[in-house]
């Protein structure tokens, strides 16, 4: 471990944060001293601090333990780029535009593969100001549809689906879009039915 730079890191973030040493030493509760030390790479936390000292940081454990955050490339805005992601510990849905360090429960989450799906019939009838689709698909506690996205342009509309609900929704009337489902067991598909 290179104290120096891990030092500079944590007096870097503790000022963007608005912390004083004595705000950071009173959270973990050691004395502001063995801040200072670590700020000027002198020494580096001890190993049962860390988790906390990423909390109050706000920085990832992983890359404060390298001494450097790095930063994602700026997001472009291609929606084109929309990049899905599923904890598989609580089922939390992400989602960015651009490369994204995604992390929940503790794990990095990677980005879900959509495939091409035939096996899903999706049908969407026109309403006054929006489509009504249903989804010909189980919707057991073990087999189901967690969400439906539609991208379009520079929007993205999300549903969330549960077990034991009807496999349905409504979506704007948007032309154009494209659809996506994510099946708990099967994983994300880009519907070929369009809408």
């Amino acid at each position: 471990m290179d104290c120096i730079k891990i030092g500079r890191l944590i007096s870097s973030l503790r000022k963007e944060k608005g912390l004083t040493q004595q705000n950071v030493a009173d959270a973990l509760g050691i004395s502001n001293k063995t801040v200072s030390k670590w700020e000027t790479g002198l020494g580096c936390p001890d190993l049962s601090l860390w988790s906390d000292l990423s909390v109050i940081l706000g920085a990832d454990i992983a890359q404060l333990m390298d001494g450097e955050i790095t930063p994602n490339k700026p997001d472009n805005g291609n929606i084109s780029r929309l990049k899905f992601y599923v904890c598989p510990t609580c089922g939390n849905i992400l989602v960015s535009t651009g490369s994204a360090y995604i992390a929940c429960c503790g794990r990095r989450l990677e980005p879900l593969e959509s495939s091409n799906s035939e096996e899903i019939n999706v049908k969407a009838e026109e309403s006054d100001l929006d489509y009504y689709v249903t989804l010909d698909h189980p919707m057991t506690k073990e087999h189901y549809i967690s969400f439906a996205a539609y991208v379009k342009s520079d929007k993205v509309y999300l549903v969330r689906l549960y077990p034991e609900q009807s496999p349905s929704f409504r979506l704007p009337m948007i032309r154009g879009g494209k659809l996506y489902l994510y099946c708990v067991k099967h994983g994300l598909m880009l519907c070929k039915n369009k809408i």
